[in-house]
């Protein structure tokens, strides 16, 4: 299917939900082109001060903000009032659902979108819900069940889901992305053309780790590449601004693209979405993934597939100071190889599957 379609006769609605860090909400909004091509109202429901409410805010969506509470698996004294919080979440949810009422829900994952897609439940409006990692993410566990499908970006986790719902779509990607200009990133960056591009990313917040060994390795890994780092907020190193063939950049959004176009590989964190970017842009890369004892070990799990499917090289993050400068080198010298192996995937093709599961479901009924 096309993922430009004509606008359908008669004028479908669709609420949006994820939230709670950026990877919740940037495949909801790779997908608003596409949706506002076939037709739909797009109203989007998050929490009450979470950071959808920010990114969302520029592209001219209706949202609405409801309570949400964040659901743990350890000890902690908000898990006696973050119930009541959900509570009420789910409340304030189905008001505005039977108020707008929409023709299908789209869920990208996080904690504020239990509430959403459990009260579009009990209103029998049909559920395409997506999760990010190769293991499902506790709030995406309690929306199995009201959800008609289930997109995912790894093979391995559709053993994990039905199989009834389970759909490998791989992750939505903003399509502008996929149309930077290098010259415009080498403007951007002060570079020549006269040695390759190291891009280095660590995520929205930068990583600590990532940013101390490209720095402490700065020297050696200058003398082959020029590199472009995003540090992460507040994380710039100051006395490294006038190094030539080195520029920083704490957060970048717009040129965002031109960068990626204008590098030949990058170093990354092993977040679904980031290394969903990259598999699309088919940048050979490197994956250091945040250590279980920082995260619940899904990037290790996500760095792992992409390893196996000869997409990344993967770097654990405590071996990544003494081990950069000749994997840089090494993922360099053989980067047409896992271009090539990106190039074969079938994760690549997110939006249309996925717009084409929404146009089923908002067919398949609506809520009394």
């Amino acid at each position: 299917m096309s993922e430009i379609e004509s606008v359908p006769q008669q004028k479908k609605k669709i609420v949006l939900t994820g939230g709670g860090t950026a990877g919740h909400v940037t495949p909801n909004i790779a997908l608003l082109p596409g949706l506002r091509a076939a037709g739909y109202d797009i109203l989007y429901i998050g929490s009450e001060n979470g950071i959808e409410k920010k990114l969302i805010a520029d592209y001219g969506v209706e949202y609405r903000g409801v309570e949400t509470g964040k659901l743990r698996r350890y000890f902690d004294p908000k898990n006696f009032s973050d119930p009541l919080r959900v509570i009420r979440g789910y409340n304030q949810a189905r008001r505005i659902l039977k108020e707008y009422r929409p023709d299908v829900l789209f869920s990208k994952g996080g904690y504020v979108s239990v509430p959403v897609v459990r009260a579009a439940a009990s209103l029998h409006i049909p559920c395409i819900i997506h999760e990010s990692d190769m293991t499902p993410g506790l709030a995406n566990k309690l929306c199995v069940s009201s959800a008609e499908k289930v997109c995912c970006n790894f093979p391995e986790t559709l053993p994990l889901l039905p199989a009834s719902k389970a759909v490998l779509t791989g992750s939505p990607i903003r399509p502008e992305l996929l149309h930077g200009d290098a010259e415009k990133g080498r403007e951007l960056c002060g570079f020549t053309k006269d040695l390759p591009v190291l891009m280095v990313i660590g995520g929205s917040l930068g990583a600590k780790s990532v940013n101390e060994a490209v720095r402490e390795n700065l020297p050696a890994l200058l003398k082959d590449f020029q590199i472009v780092h995003i540090c992460g907020k507040d994380k710039m190193d100051n006395l490294k601004l006038t190094i030539p063939g080195y520029r920083q950049f704490d957060f970048v959004k717009a040129e965002l693209c031109d960068l990626f176009a204008l590098s030949d590989i990058v170093i990354s964190r092993a977040g679904a979405n980031s290394i969903c970017e990259l598999l699309a842009l088919r940048k050979p890369n490197i994956l250091v993934p945040l250590p279980s004892g920082s995260s619940r070990g899904d990037q290790l799990l996500n760095a792992d597939s992409f390893r196996r499917q000869g997409y990344s090289m993967v770097v654990p993050d405590d071996e990544l100071t003494d081990r950069i400068t000749d994997a840089v080198h090494e993922l360099y010298r053989d980067r047409e190889k896992y271009s090539a192996a990106m190039a074969d995937s079938l994760q690549v093709n997110a939006i249309p599957l996925i717009l084409e599961l929404i146009k089923n479901a908002a067919a398949s009924g609506k809520a009394g």
